[in-house]
C-alpha cells in the first residue's frame, strides 16, 4: 500500500507540473493554476460547418487569406473552364480546422475568380473533424478525405479531385470540363 501512496503522489506531480509533460503545442493556463492543459491552437481553430461562403474564408479566416493573397492563377490553363457553356456545380467540401483545405481552397477561389463563368456555380460545405455537418450536406456525398472538390453537370458527377490535384487545380478541372 505504501508504494501505491508513492505512485499517486509521483504521479500528481508529473501531473501537476505542466510543460514538461504536456504536448509541446499546449501549455498550462495560469489562472487555472496547472490543473488543467489547453491548446492554445484548438482555442483559436475555427470550424464551420454547413454552407459556408467561399469569399468570407480568404477575406475573415487567416489559414486561407495568405494561400489567396499569393496564389498566382495559371491563366493558360484556365481557357477550358472559361469556355464551359453548359450548367455546372462545383461541390466542395472543406473542413476549416484541416491543413490541406487551407491549401487548396484559397487556390481554388482564385481560379473561379479568374474564371469569371456565370454557367458554374460553386458550394462549399464544411464539415467538422468527423466530416459530417448539422444539416447532413455532406452526407449527400461519397467522399472520405478533404477537400473534395466535385463537378456535376446534369445532377450527375463528371469528376473529382481529392485532397490535391494531379498536375494544378486549373489543370486537373480544365482536363473534367473538357
Amino acid at each position: 500500500m505504501h508504494n501505491h501512496i508513492k505512485a499517486f503522489l509521483a504521479t500528481t506531480a508529473i501531473f501537476f507540473a505542466g510543460h514538461s509533460v504536456a504536448d509541446p503545442g499546449c501549455s498550462f493556463e495560469e489562472n487555472q493554476g496547472g490543473f488543467m492543459s489547453t491548446c492554445k491552437q484548438e482555442k483559436q481553430e475555427v470550424i464551420l460547418t454547413g454552407v459556408v461562403n467561399g469569399h468570407k474564408l480568404v477575406t475573415e479566416l487567416p489559414p486561407f487569406m495568405s494561400g489567396y493573397e499569393e496564389y498566382q492563377v495559371d491563366t493558360t490553363a484556365i481557357s477550358p473552364i472559361k469556355a464551359v457553356t453548359k450548367p455546372t456545380e462545383i461541390v466542395v467540401i472543406i473542413g476549416t480546422w484541416c491543413p490541406d483545405c487551407h491549401r487548396e481552397t484559397p487556390r481554388f477561389i482564385r481560379i473561379m475568380e479568374a474564371v469569371n463563368n456565370p454557367n458554374i456555380k460553386v458550394t462549399f460545405i464544411g464539415v467538422d473533424r468527423q466530416k459530417q455537418d448539422p444539416d447532413g450536406l455532406a452526407a449527400k456525398y461519397d467522399f472520405k478525405r478533404i477537400p473534395t472538390f466535385m463537378v456535376i453537370q446534369d445532377g450527375k458527377e463528371i469528376g473529382r479531385i481529392v485532397e490535391r490535384p494531379t498536375e494544378s487545380l486549373e489543370k486537373d478541372l480544365a482536363n473534367i470540363l473538357k
